[in-house]
């Protein structure tokens, strides 16, 4: 036969194959349950590659070779050593620091899924420290725990400032909270500000206008994995979960119809964005601010619940309510002039960020079902459809009103005279009897 032809034979070791696959499964091939760090799915990240990468710092191993990202290791530094020359002894400090750290690096390995480079055990500990300590720094100046340098590029430049939020909300850009949370206690000054504390008031204004009520207490009975992870719980432990049913998805009428159905929309505060409600033919939606932090937050968000084991995917869920909510830049202004949603952005821009928000996500469990079942049977009845036509179309103008108490008034006018007429015929029929 013709030598790599069709039908060729190759010969092959069976027993040399057998002894491959037994060498490759000899390994751990199971899945850390600690795992919380991912890497982007490419099938998420391609929708939108800006909103998962970072600006200027890099947190963590996964991006630490990025050169581009390298010049801002100066200002980790910076804050570093800013920590530990406020204790009396500054090496002894760093040594604890490192040791503390060293003793939990396998657990803080784990978290990661996936490689994380060829780093060593020493190079790894030494990212977790100096990261670790960055951020706390970080919390602990923008709360004024900490004075700020005059020359402090981070509080003296908007532009980094704006770069930071964003690149510590991504999912990539993580170090386990088990890190932060050793090398804060390690650090603290007694009757300061809770770790949850501080970072929830560094990214208060992330999701609204208004500065949220902060409750640690809340936190108390769950596990933080992460800066990520905290901004989603803070989201949803408010959330009373008892009376939701999740068990479906049907389509949701976008704001024009909802509000052609006769439908209001009313601005509620509850604690949570994602408290959206039903009653009596009212929408009641929290305000939700709409930046430009915000595509990038909710990406990281969903990201995190498509890869976390057994992350229910309530933001997912949200995302997909208001990608039905928000059909066009007409809906836009329509939530807009109902003070739902504070948007900072181009009507038409911030469409097409709900309209892709979700692309390529899996909700198998729709949080938000009982609300889109009430909305959808209430918009099926006639009476509110037609008050909701009869007002906009003829009570809309001065002019258009006064037309209608005239014809009103005409209307009443001619039912009297013919009531009165009719009454004086059978009258006179009744006389002339």
């Amino acid at each position: 036969m013709v030598p790599n032809s069709p039908h060729s034979q190759v010969t092959i070791s069976i027993e040399s194959l057998a002894s491959s696959f037994e060498s490759m499964m000899s390994g751990d091939l199971s899945m850390s349950s600690g795992v919380c760090i991912f890497r982007i799915p490419k099938i998420l990240h391609r929708h939108n590659p800006q909103a998962y990468e970072p600006n200027a710092f890099s947190i963590g191993p996964f991006r630490c070779d990025d050169d581009n990202l390298k010049p801002t290791k100066k200002i980790k530094m910076k804050y570093l050593q800013g920590l530990l020359r406020r204790s009396t002894n500054s090496k002894e400090l760093l040594r604890k620091l490192t040791g503390a750290v060293t003793e939990i690096e396998q657990e803080a390995r784990q978290c990661y899924a996936g490689p994380i480079g060829n780093s060593s055990v020493e190079e790894f500990v030494k990212i977790l420290v100096l990261d670790g300590c960055f951020i706390i720094e970080l919390f602990r100046k923008d709360a004024n725990e900490v004075s700020k340098d005059q020359d402090d590029p981070i509080f003296s430049m908007s532009c980094l400032l704006e770069f930071l939020k964003h690149d510590l909300i991504l999912f990539e850009n993580q170090i386990p909270w088990l890190v932060l949370e050793c090398l804060f206690n390690m650090t603290m000054v007694p009757g300061a500000k809770s770790l949850i504390e501080l970072a929830l008031e560094f990214f208060s204004n992330i999701f609204s206008s208004h500065k949220p009520i902060i409750k640690p207490n809340q936190f108390a009975n769950h596990e933080i994995k992460h800066i990520l992870d905290l901004l989603r719980l803070s989201l949803i432990l408010p959330l009373d979960q008892s009376n939701r049913s999740d068990t479906g998805w049907q389509p949701f009428p976008c704001a024009r119809k909802i509000k052609g159905s006769g439908i209001k929309f009313k601005k509620v505060a509850p604690e949570t964005i994602l408290d959206i409600r039903f009653n009596n033919g009212v929408l009641e939606i929290p305000p939700l601010l709409v930046q430009e932090t915000t595509e990038t937050i909710f990406r990281n968000l969903i990201s995190l619940e498509q890869c976390l084991p057994h992350c229910p995917p309530i933001i997912t869920s949200y995302a997909k309510l208001m990608d039905n909510l928000i059909d066009t830049p007409e809906d836009v202004e329509i939530l807009c002039d109902n003070d739902v949603l504070d948007n900072w952005l181009n009507p038409g821009d911030a469409t097409l960020f709900f309209n892709k928000l979700y692309n390529d996500a899996y909700v198998k469990r729709f949080y938000y079902h009982d609300v889109c079942h009430k909305v959808n049977s209430y918009s099926k009845r006639w009476w509110p459809k037609w008050r909701y036509f009869y007002t906009h179309n003829y009570f809309t103008t001065p002019w258009a009103i006064v037309s209608q108490v005239v014809a009103l008034i005409f209307l009443i006018l001619g039912f009297l005279q013919t009531y009165y007429s009719i009454v004086g015929y059978l009258g006179d029929k009744k006389n002339g009897s």
